[in-house]
């Protein structure tokens, strides 16, 4: 998905106002196996996704806990860094190369104090990604290990052989035994 396709999605906006923010998108390449993201640093960008797979993590007590993994259509975007300022507890690397278009939140603060369509259309992102929050969560709580396999199969299921199985165990907080059982299953 292109990034004007991308931002449209998010909420419509005036075709000058969708320019200004394109003007401030730079395009960028990562390899697999990047950070950058990292944890308890301030996150200056919001990026998209154009194409490839990235992991959204922590750490607690030395075990990676994995949160979401990002494909191609996606923003990543920490929260914290977005509404305070303030670092991140989240670690995002690439797991396949990436190519990424990354906006700089600052630039884009400023286009909000310039156009209400811009700053609507931010509101819109932050709901957007509170609403992932959300659903994470209630995943979580209400929905089995095997229901979470079959969602993360709907996102994604081309892509989905690209990740590691012990990433998607971890993801599901399941063994790569009961992963395999749950495969299985679904074939």
């Amino acid at each position: 998905m292109e990034l004007k396709q991308g931002l449209l999605q998010i909420s419509p906006l005036p075709e000058s106002d969708l320019k200004s923010i394109l003007k401030i998108a730079d395009q960028i390449q990562l390899d697999k196996d990047i950070i950058f993201i990292d944890e308890n640093k301030t996150n200056k960008y919001i990026y998209f996704l154009q194409k490839g797979i990235c992991r959204i993590y922590y750490y607690k007590e030395h075990k990676e806990v994995i949160l979401d993994f990002c494909f191609p259509g996606q923003i990543i975007l920490p929260l914290n860094s977005y509404i305070h300022g303030t670092p991140t507890y989240e670690i995002v690397d690439t797991l396949t190369d990436c190519i990424l278009y990354k906006i700089s939140i600052q630039k884009l603060q400023e286009l909000y104090k310039e156009s209400l369509a811009i700053a609507n259309w931010g509101r819109k992102l932050a709901e957007l990604e509170t609403l992932k929050i959300e659903e994470r969560l209630m995943q979580h709580l209400f929905k089995t290990a095997s229901e979470r396999y079959h969602d993360l199969l709907q996102k994604a299921p081309l892509l989905l052989q690209h990740i590691k199985l012990g990433y998607i165990a971890t993801y599901l907080g399941v063994s790569q035994v009961t992963l395999s059982r749950i495969r299985a299953e679904v074939k």
